[in-house]
Order: structure tokens, then sequence, then C-alpha cells
């Protein structure tokens, strides 16, 4: 059984509740010991209405958000929307007159994240602390609550907000600031390495004349085998491309990817043919499904 250290007294405020921000918050209230205050804001109210339901408290605009919260979680699909809920007489930072941490479980990447951090912190005068904390584990991961979370900052911003990570799935503090979405960034290229080469099997396999719903349950026993293939599996089999998480994002994580192995002299070839491969998927048209549509991508790739 999950332990989860003790957070009472502690004020925690959840931006962008969407496929994956949603169960992590929920989360979050059903394991939050009492006395925990969970404050949500999103720029559609009515969406608000469960989470008040289950005990959080709604709030009209990021400023009054951090007026009320102290450690802040925004997962926003990358750093323009962070940008936004941030600046402005309604931002985030409007409402900075005391410490705060600000917990960054979007993907973004490492450099992109520490200039951020560099002036959130000359713009608070060192008020507003930031961590990063991106996740794995997709959105059957955010409603189990058994993410793996990826954390990156100084030990003491780090050990503030493990607590209300701990409620969300397993965090590690892996280094400094940046650390997190360094490892994201890591296992960004194996999920795309491993969902096109499962994609690509599936369809020489289906060409062929094998059955396809027989092949990949039994390749998951072997060393094929992987949480990719386990998760995506019935996908491929129903060519069900509805997004949970869309493919146009694994452009931007693994691009991230490829600024990371540059700066540490890193060749990484596949990394460089992978982003390759979803860059075509995107300009296919076929970006805003899910990342199994790769599956497709691989049917029509030259087919055309």
């Amino acid at each position: 059984m999950m332990v989860i250290n003790d957070v009472r007294n502690l004020t925690v405020g959840v931006i962008g509740l969407g496929s994956m921000g949603a169960p992590m918050a929920r989360n979050l209230l059903a394991r939050r010991p009492a006395g925990t205050a969970v404050h949500v804001q999103s720029r559609r109210p009515e969406s608000l209405t469960p989470f008040v339901e289950s005990g959080a408290i709604a709030q009209a605009t990021p400023r009054e958000l951090a007026l009320a919260a102290e450690i802040v979680v925004v997962m926003l699909p990358d750093l323009a929307q962070i940008e936004q809920v941030l600046t402005g007489p309604d931002g985030l930072l409007a409402g900075i007159d005391t410490t705060h941490t600000l917990v960054v479980c979007s993907s973004i990447s490492p450099t992109g994240l520490r200039e951020l951090a560099a002036r959130l912190d000359a713009a608070t005068s060192g008020l507003l602390r930031v961590v990063d904390a991106p996740v794995s584990g997709g959105t059957e991961g955010a409603e189990a609550g058994t993410l793996s979370i990826m954390v990156g900052g100084d030990n003491a911003d780090v050990a503030r907000v493990l607590p209300v990570l701990e409620t969300m799935g397993t965090p590690l503090h892996l280094g400094p600031l940046g650390s997190g979405q360094v490892a994201k960034a890591c296992n960004q290229m194996i999920v795309a390495a491993t969902m096109t080469a499962v994609a690509e099997a599936a369809v020489v396999a289906e060409r062929a004349g094998l059955d396809v719903a027989a092949l990949l349950p039994l390749l998951q026993g072997g060393y094929a085998g992987s949480r990719v293939l386990e998760t995506k599996a019935d996908r491929l089999i129903a060519k069900d491309y509805s997004p949970t998480g869309i493919a146009a994002f694994m452009v931007k994580d693994l691009t991230a990817a490829v600024a990371e192995a540059d700066a540490t002299g890193t060749t990484a070839r596949q990394l460089r043919t992978t982003l390759g491969i979803f860059e075509d998927l995107v300009d296919a048209g076929l970006g805003e499904q899910d990342l199994a549509v790769v599956h497709r991508f691989a049917e029509i790739d030259g087919a055309e």
C-alpha cells in the first residue's frame, strides 16, 4: 500500500484539468490528509464542478489561486500555456506575495524550464520557487495514481512538494532543476521508438496474413513485451486512435530530447529518425489523434 506523507496544513492549487491533470487532481483530493486545502482553477468554470463536489475550492483566476495556495501544480501542454497563466493582471505572478512553489508537471524542454525559473526568480525577488515534475504512465496511470514522477529542483523545494506528488504516483528526486525534464525526454525517446516499432510490426504481420489480435498478446509474453505494447495493443487491433494524449506532443518532446542529445554530444541516431517519423505524421494530418495513430501512419506511408 502506498504510504502518503503528512501534508496537513498545506494549501495546494491545480491548474490544467485535462486528460492528465483532472485525474491527478482527483487523486490529490481523495488521498489528502484532513486539513489539506485543494484549490482549482480553469478557463472553463463549469469544468470545476466535480472537483468542488469532491471538496476542492474553485478560484476564478490564477491570481486568486496563487493568493490562496502556497504550492501550485500546473499540468499544461507546453511552455506557452504556462506563460499565459503566469502573466497579466489576473496571472499567477500577480498573486505572489509570500513564498510559493510552482510544480511544473508539463513536459517542456530542460533549457526552457531553467530559463522560466530564472525569470520567475527575478520577477518575484525569489518568492516563487520552481520544481519540475513531469510524469509518465499515461491516463491509465493518472487515473490509478501510479504515475512515475521525475523530479528536479533544490532539495528544500522538492521536500516541500513531495508529499503532494506522492498522492499522484511515485516521485523520485533525480537532481537539480531540469533533471525531471531530461528524464522525461529520455522516457519519450523510448516510448516513441517502441510505439513506432510495435505499429510497424503490426502492419507487417497483418499484410503477411497473421492474426494481429492473436500475435500482439503473444509478443507481450516475450522480449518484445512492454508497457507500451500492453496499453496500446487493443487500440492497434481495433484501429482506435481516439486521443487520450495527442501524437503531436511527441514532436515537442523529441525535439527537446534532440536538443539535450546535442548538448551532451550524443549522436542519438534512432532519436532523430523517430522525430522525423512523428514530424511526417503531423504533416500528414494525424497529429491530433492518439499516439497509437503511428499505426495508421505506417499503413499509409509510402502507399499513397
